[in-house]
């Protein structure tokens, strides 16, 4: 029976070691920090499980759902997985990454909902206006986003990724128009549009008194100060760049489950505590491919943590043009009975979490891990 490595540190443990020394928090960050520290203990609850063959028991305790918490979110992220799965063409996709300069970040920090919704807004509004244009694709698109606010060394990095099927329909849609092999969209010209609707969008907000202007960035609220950010950021590198497409919808459906549901950081990253230090593993910018150590004081990772706590209700994964909830199904229908596609690439894997699990990574939650034979039932229900 396949098994997952347990970490020997785990976010929780941090929290509960230092979370008294972080000073004066949000309640929003207190729920969370709450949540993650109770996640799989007694204090929410459970129930026991004993082995049919084999004297094993042990104690099962509920899980916190907090979308932050790095131990709820794989069974929610196969759920929508599966879901996602229907919706799926037969082509090429393209993943597109579009970033701010850093210049922004506090900024955005300290204005969360208007900032990430301007990301949104600009980001999209790009993908289908340059699509859109026949000096390009000259056809509707649709799309995905996920929103996602951080970098590898957890300090604040808001950026979206697109999962883009390469190509769309014409404006009568009679007709599927197809992107050039292996390529979508010009980056450059991507860039630059994004640039200058994610500036004007962030002034109207401005203007139209959306803003807040706190601590460090107090001075913005006078507008020549608001307006020296804009020109600076204005003439840094605005980066868009799309990765190599997908190999079909299979291929996509991993790669989804991969930026979906990630948090900040997981307990699988975190390697040793030291003292006060952490250590955790990072992508090494110079060998993707690789991993290398950076090593904090604990009370500035959970800091830096803490930073990527959404606002409450905040939509961070979003569907756009073809693809946009309202008329999504008629238009994949549409687009599929262009390309004689027939048969529906409908969801697979039922939406009972032990076969997700089972059918995902091959563990089968109701074996007995001692005898490997029996099977393990609920013997009773314990309340928090």
């Amino acid at each position: 029976m396949k098994t997952f490595y347990k970490p020997e540190i785990e976010l929780a443990d941090l929290f509960n070691r230092f979370g008294h020394e972080l000073g004066e928090l949000p309640f929003s960050h207190h729920r969370v920090m709450n949540d993650i520290t109770t996640c799989r203990t007694r204090k929410l609850g459970g129930h026991l499980i004993r082995c049919d063959e084999c004297e094993f028991e042990k104690n099962s305790y509920n899980s916190c759902r907090n979308r932050h918490c790095p131990k709820c979110q794989f069974i929610t992220q196969l759920r929508w997985i599966d879901k996602r799965t229907k919706d799926l063409l037969p082509c090429q996709y393209f993943h597109v990454v579009f970033t701010i300069p850093s210049e922004l970040n506090p900024l955005i920090l300290r204005n969360k909902s208007i900032g990430y919704d301007i990301l949104f807004r600009a980001a999209s509004e790009t993908l289908k206006d340059v699509a859109e244009n026949p000096k390009h694709l000259g056809a509707e698109i649709g799309f995905i986003g996920v929103l996602h606010t951080w970098a590898q060394n957890l300090v604040d990095h808001p950026h979206t990724h697109f999962i883009v099927p390469a190509g769309g329909l014409n404006k009568k849609k009679t007709k599927w128009i197809p992107c050039r092999k292996d390529f979508f969209l010009s980056v450059r010209v991507l860039s630059k549009v994004f640039r200058g609707k994610m500036l004007e969008k962030i002034e109207e907000a401005f203007h139209d008194g959306e803003l807040q202007f706190m601590g460090k960035i107090e001075h913005l609220k006078h507008f020549p100060n608001f307006k020296d950010l804009l020109i600076r950021a204005a003439s840094k590198e605005w980066v868009v760049y799309a990765k190599k497409p997908f190999n079909g919808p299979k291929q996509v459906i991993n790669y989804l489950g991969q930026y979906t549901h990630r948090i900040a950081i997981s307990n699988y990253r975190l390697v040793k505590l030291e003292g006060d230090k952490i250590h955790f593993k990072v992508r090494d910018r110079d060998n993707p491919k690789e991993k290398k150590i950076l090593v904090l004081d604990v009370r500035e990772f959970l800091r830096r943590f803490l930073l990527h706590i959404l606002p409450k209700g905040y939509v961070r994964i979003r569907h756009f043009g073809l693809l946009g909830s309202r008329l999504k199904k008629l238009n994949i229908k549409i687009a599929r009975a262009i390309q004689g596609i027939i048969d529906t690439l409908e969801a697979q894997f039922p939406l009972d979490w032990k076969t997700l699990l089972r059918q995902f990574t091959g563990l089968d939650p109701d074996q007995c891990p001692r005898c490997t034979t029996g099977t393990l039932i609920t013997m009773g229900i314990g309340p928090p």
